[in-house]
């Protein structure tokens, strides 16, 4: 079960025909979204297992789960633009049924990133995951 916003990311990979202009789209969404202040650039927000560096904040309200992410690689801010349409949103007991890796398959973008960058996606989503259940779990 994907968001609207995730959904409406699938239509427009669907209407990219090669993969130059997908990554290309990626990157395009990284370079949308607004970058995290420095101060919240700390090791409780970084995410491990990505090569590059990641950071994720939660922002949590009446149940419902948000997060803000930056990254300093250009294709890995695409990846959390693409996370947070995925599950930005969703109430906290929804998170942990999301089926990430169904949904990336969706995009096609399984099979196009690198072992390390799949990797991180999967490191980035046990964060989502466990963030989201702590915070139910209040």
């Amino acid at each position: 079960m994907a968001t609207e916003a995730f959904e409406e990311i699938a239509e427009t990979f669907e209407f990219l025909d090669d993969w130059e202009d997908r990554y290309r789209h990626v990157i395009d969404m990284g370079k949308a979204m607004e970058p995290l202040d420095d101060g919240l650039k700390t090791p409780v927000f970084k995410v491990d297992g990505c090569a590059s560096q990641v950071w994720l904040v939660p922002q949590i309200e009446s149940g419902v789960f948000r997060f803000r992410g930056d990254s300093d690689a250009m294709i890995v801010r695409g990846l959390i633009a693409i996370l947070a349409a995925l599950f930005n949103g969703l109430p906290l007991a929804e998170v942990a049924g999301v089926d990430a890796r169904a949904e990336f398959e969706k995009l096609g973008l399984n099979e196009h990133l690198s072992a390390q960058r799949s990797n991180g996606v999967r490191a980035m989503v046990e964060r989502i995951r466990a963030t989201a259940a702590a915070a139910a779990a209040g």
